[in-house]
């Protein structure tokens, strides 16, 4: 296999990764809701536990944690998309059905293929296809109750959502001025930038760190949290972009509502219907699809 062959494949497989890592946060994130762990909060240990987990094996790797002064604007910028992302999807959560709002977010490939269009880098009809089946296939897994009830205010938020996280994977991929940062340092950096926020947040909001947290399986939930849907997400996620590019890592995100609708069936007993998995069915189809096209 020639280097190039080699890079795509590690590229389409940590985008797989990314995709069923990040889809695992039902598993953890629904008992602490259930046990009234605030949002915040959960976001606050979600990455601060994760940064911890993360410095910790750089030190044992003895990897460099210094960056320069421009870098560190830029990953912190970064770590603010990233955060916002998480924070905007939970708050639309609020005002519109969670069904919504997941396709609202799966907006997210198109957003980053035109970013990539308007920086005249253009995908190939092929990914313009998976976009779009993949996208399909989300609306059949995530259709909100008829009588449900729609704010606006939630449409712009998952929306926003899908905006923070297509610009984060485009700048992870197109900055020059971080391409020599490696995806360990990028993520930390990262995740230091979002447990600022969102202790900054709960600080101004009131209330304290340690609401709802109150055993040890919370804790262990905490970890699982930090540690798969975030630390490993972020990691592949960087790799995946940086090797296959951000428009086709998008695509490959389908992984993440596959994951979370497998883990409510088995784990949770929440029903799997006929339309979910025509919808599941088409979106590996899609994906398939893109990573064997032939290459041009």
């Amino acid at each position: 296999m020639d280097p190039l062959s080699h890079k795509r494949m590690i590229g389409y497989c940590a985008g797989i990764i990314a995709g069923i890592s990040y889809g695992t946060n039902p598993l953890f994130a629904k008992p602490l809701l259930e046990s009234g762990v605030p949002v915040l909060v959960m976001l606050f240990f979600r990455y601060g536990i994760s940064a911890l987990l993360l410095a910790g094996w750089m030190l044992v790797k003895k990897e460099p944690f210094r960056v320069k002064g421009p870098e560190l604007g830029l990953l912190a910028l970064l770590g603010l998309l990233f955060a916002f992302s998480s924070l905007f999807l939970f708050a639309s959560y609020a005002f519109i059905p969670s069904g919504l709002a997941t396709t609202l977010v799966y907006l997210y490939p198109v957003f980053v293929a035109l970013i990539m269009v308007f920086l005249r880098f253009y995908p190939s009809w092929q990914t313009w296809l998976s976009i779009m089946a993949t996208f399909g296939g989300i609306l059949l897994l995530s259709q909100p109750a008829g009588d449900a009830q729609i704010k606006p205010l939630g449409i712009l938020l998952a929306i926003g959502s899908a905006l923070s996280y297509a610009f984060y994977l485009v700048i992870v991929n197109r900055s020059k001025r971080i391409k020599q940062v490696s995806e360990h340092t990028l993520t930390l950096y990262a995740l230091l930038t979002g447990t600022l926020l969102f202790a900054t947040i709960r600080t101004v909001q009131g209330g304290g760190m340690l609401e709802g947290i109150s055993s040890g399986t919370d804790w262990l939930n905490l970890t699982g949290l930090a540690l798969v849907p975030t630390m490993i997400s972020m990691l592949t996620l960087a790799i995946s972009s940086r090797y296959i590019g951000p428009t086709k890592t998008s695509v490959l995100g389908v992984f993440e509502p596959l994951t979370a609708i497998l883990i409510g069936t088995l784990m949770f007993g929440e029903p799997l219907t006929l339309k979910m998995a025509l919808g599941i069915s088409i979106c590996v189809s899609a994906v398939v699809f893109m990573i064997l096209r032939p290459s041009k």
